[in-house]
C-alpha cells in the first residue's frame, strides 16, 4: 500500500497539524518496527529551513551524543508545538 509522505516543513505554523498527521500516518503504516531513533531521524530528514533549522540541529546533536529526551515521537511533536506557542 502506498502512503503519501509528508511535504518539507520549514517551521509555518499553519502547517504544523498537517505536517504531523502525515508524518504519523507514514510511521505507523511503514515504519511501525523501526526504533525511535530511526523514527525522529525521519522526521527530521522533512525538517528543512527557516525557523525550524536550530531545533532540527539541536535535536540531531542530542542524538549524537546518545541523548535521547523523547519516549515516542508524539512527544516530539507536542515539544515543537509548545516551542512554536512560546515565540508567539
Amino acid at each position: 500500500m502506498e502512503v503519501v509522505r509528508p511535504l518539507i516543513f520549514s517551521g509555518g505554523v499553519g502547517k504544523i497539524g498537517g505536517f504531523i498527521i502525515v508524518c504519523k500516518l507514514y510511521l505507523r503504516m511503514k515504519m511501525k518496527k523501526a526504533l525511535l531513533e530511526e523514527q525522529i531521524q525521519w522526521i527530521l530528514s522533512y525538517v528543512q529551513g527557516g525557523s525550524v533549522d536550530i531545533w532540527k540541529e539541536n535535536v540531531l546533536e542530542d542524538l549524537e551524543e546518545g541523548i535521547l529526551e523523547y519516549e515516542t515521537v508524539g512527544e516530539i511533536f507536542h515539544r515543537y508545538k509548545k516551542g512554536i506557542q512560546r515565540r508567539r
